[in-house]
């Protein structure tokens, strides 16, 4: 399978874990106007070294600040930082890069990961499911936005506490074959030519 195609493919599969997990459970109440919208941007980054991994969140923190139409990126690492501790490390350097060059107080990153454990939780607590996607992740987010979506929503602090005990109500099965079913998809072509 080509690159562009692979590519595709992983698109595709996030975009059925943004609509059939994010959205179908109302994970982020904020998350189904963007889709419909079609103003999230998908980017796959193949970069295994971390300096080169930066670059590209740094350049994508740029792209958002030059398309307004675009609401968030969801940066998507499908052949590196498979290591959940190694990813944890990035994020880090990543939050660091963001506040060197500025863009602290206007754009976050929320982060996803296959094996996402929040700390003190344990692996096999159904609540890391809320964190937990098909491939490690960086979510670029507009704090702008985001304080414009908490304004008008009744009760934000509850999101996460609602999120955490629906995953353990539904229990750890389920939420796992939740996400296993990202990976079954039937080709690429889905992909907006856009959002490559």
């Amino acid at each position: 399978m080509s690159n562009q195609n692979n590519d595709q493919r992983v698109i595709a599969q996030t975009k059925k874990w943004v609509e059939t997990v994010i959205i179908s459970h109302n994970y982020c109440p904020f998350a189904r106007r963007e889709v419909e919208r079609g103003s999230v941007r998908y980017r796959v980054v193949h970069e295994t070294e971390f300096n080169s991994l930066l670059k590209d969140v740094f350049h994508e923190c740029v792209y958002l600040d030059q398309n307004a139409d675009t609401e968030t990126t969801l940066i998507i690492f499908p052949e590196n930082l498979e290591n959940f501790n190694l990813f944890l490390d990035c994020l880090l350097l990543a939050e660091e890069l963001l506040a060197q060059q500025g863009y602290e107080g206007k754009y976050q990153i929320a982060s996803f990961h296959p094996d996402y454990t929040f700390q003190g939780s344990e692996s096999d607590d159904a609540a890391n499911y809320t964190n937990r996607s098909p491939y490690p992740m960086f979510h670029l987010i507009r704090e702008a936005s985001v304080q414009r979506a908490v304004e008008h929503h009744p009760d934000p602090e509850s999101i996460p506490e609602r999120n955490v005990a629906f995953a353990r109500e539904q229990g750890m099965e389920t939420m796992k074959a939740l996400l296993e079913e990202c990976y079954e998809i039937d080709g690429a072509n889905k992909v907006d030519k856009d959002h490559e």
